[in-house]
């Protein structure tokens, strides 16, 4: 099992959604993508993301100016 890190800090939709996707398309099943980001709407839209993807929300910490969302595959 790995873990991958998407550090999208600085950046506004769509690409913090966009980058999580190709590193979700990149990962096994079973491993963790940790996604760091600093903008709110995607704080929000990411796990909106992981739950129509159907794959399991890990956590979810910090502001909604500073984040980190993991997600397993």
């Amino acid at each position: 099992m790995a873990q991958m890190r998407v550090d999208v800090r600085g950046e506004t939709c769509p690409i913090p959604l966009v980058e999580m996707r190709k590193a979700l398309r990149k990962a096994a099943p079973g491993d963790v993508v940790e996604v760091i980001g600093t903008h709110p709407a995607s704080r929000k839209e990411i796990p909106m993301a992981v739950e129509a993807l159907e794959l399991e929300l890990v956590s979810i910490e910090g502001t909604d100016s500073d984040w980190t969302i993991r997600i397993r595959r």
